[in-house]
């Protein structure tokens, strides 16, 4: 048994998912058999900002918490025929969703002249005709805001190596020759005297040198890794939204209604 009007009204801008819990989109409105008055089918949104549309069957949905369940695969719904949500199905239009959801459709037109399971508008927006009730409904569009994530760039670690001069003072000794005279005294007069009184000699000393040796060896210094983190930060987006505005034509002159 199909769910009721007053049931389905609660419906409106609830979240449909498949038999499995699959989400298919938010019920952004629902179209009227014209004969029967009764729900038949609803409009299902989905994507950033409703991007997405299509049309899902209600005659077996049914209310599970916060979300209506509906006896079609997302797959099946993702694939259904677009059609224009203009507040009305022509009846080629409904034969073919009708088809591509395996349901029997019935070609006799209504008396609005409509094909039967349509409605010439949908709940909770503006309607005219003779199944309208005796009020107006207002209606205005209001930003639907969400975010989604996106790759914006990379960041990779390269090692490289570089090459620069380094200067440092190292201490360094020689050797040098000195000179040293010591008087004949007692103490050495025999080391004095012990070769001929006259002759040539030649004597010889190794000088010694420090000199600088350089040794380079790889140290490690720190350990670099690449990391994330989120940060917050404040955009605004701007958008045009329409709003319906009522307008009382009286026979004298015309007069604009607040809307608040």
């Amino acid at each position: 048994m199909p769910p009721s009007i007053e049931t389905v009204q609660s419906w409106q801008g609830r979240t449909m998912v498949d038999p499995a819990g699959d989400k298919l989109g938010t019920i952004d409105a629902i179209y009227l058999d014209d004969e029967t008055g009764q729900p038949e089918w609803a409009l299902v949104t989905s994507g950033l900002f409703g991007a997405k549309s299509a049309f899902v069957p209600l005659a077996q949905a049914q209310g599970t918490g916060d979300s209506v369940q509906v006896p079609h695969a997302k797959e099946q719904v993702k694939d259904a025929p677009s059609m224009t949500a203009d507040g009305q199905l022509s009846q080629d239009e409904e034969a073919e969703l009708y088809r591509h959801y395996g349901l029997d459709y019935s070609e006799h037109r209504s008396d609005s002249g409509l094909p039967a399971g349509t409605h010439d508008d949908t709940v909770g927006r503006d309607v005219s005709g003779p199944t309208t009730d005796d009020a107006m409904t207002r209606s205005e569009e209001e930003l639907r805001l969400g975010t989604e994530t996106r790759e914006r760039g990379r960041a990779r670690l390269r090692k490289y190596v570089t090459t620069e001069q380094q200067t440092v003072t190292v201490p360094v000794q020689r050797e040098e020759v000195r000179v040293e005279r010591e008087p004949i005294t007692d103490a050495n007069l025999g080391d004095a005297t012990s070769g001929p009184a006259i002759s040539e000699e030649e004597h010889e000393v190794t000088l010694r040198e420090e000199e600088v040796v350089v040794e380079k060896r790889a140290v490690p210094r720190e350990r670099v890794r690449l990391d994330t983190e989120t940060v917050t930060e404040e955009r605004q987006v701007t958008e045009d939204v329409r709003k319906e505005q009522i307008e009382v034509d009286d026979q004298d002159q015309l007069r604009r209604q607040d809307p608040r």
